[in-house]
Order: structure tokens, then sequence, then C-alpha cells
């Protein structure tokens, strides 16, 4: 290869690395707002819900319902929130835990 073209193979290579820096930068902006757009609507839902229900307590499948979102989503949403607790139903027959429920908090949880 001669100088001329060893110079344009840098220039793409110093190209490639930039736009590739780029999308992956715009690839983790989107991650992190998408996460944040579902935190969000989950916190919005359930604070709506303890607002204007007797029932404050949802369960992981009627949240899956109402807010078109898998339950590993939810998951993911209740864990990032500091408002939203998650609560255990027990079982009467076996006293075992029957089903994780999630509710609003207006004072954020403190985790240890």
């Amino acid at each position: 290869m001669t100088g001329g073209e060893m110079h344009w193979l840098d220039v793409i290579g110093n190209i490639a690395a930039t736009a590739t820096a780029i999308v992956a930068s715009f690839g983790y902006l989107h991650y992190r707002y998408d996460q944040r757009r579902k935190r969000l609507k989950l916190e919005s839902y359930l604070k709506t819900r303890k607002q204007s229900e007797k029932t404050w307590q949802h369960s992981i499948l009627h949240l899956t319902a109402k807010l078109s979102m898998s339950e590993a989503e939810i998951l993911n949403a209740s864990f990032a929130s500091p408002n939203i607790r998650r609560l255990i139903a027990m079982d009467n027959e076996t006293g075992l835990a029957s089903q994780l429920l999630l509710e609003y908090a207006e004072e954020p949880e403190i985790s240890n």
C-alpha cells in the first residue's frame, strides 16, 4: 500500500470509530429514556388508582393487562422507583407467598 492509501484507511477508521461511539450513545440514551418512561407510567397508574379506589395494591398480572407491559418490565420499573412498595400476599391455606403486589407510596421507601 502506498502512503496515500494508508491515509485514507486511517481517515475511514477514525470516522467509523466516531460513528460507532455516536450510535452507541444514542442507543444508551434511548434505553434510559424507555426505562424512565415505563417507571413513570407505572407510578402514575398506581398513584391514580390509589387516589380513586379502595384497592391500593395491584398484582403483577393486573398491571401487565392494564399497562401493556411485560412482567419483567413492571418488576424492573418497580425496583427503579423509590415510590413503589412491593408486598407479598400470603395463601391462607399453606401460609406461603402466593403473589407479589405493588402499591404507590407517598413517602419514598428507604433501601438499605
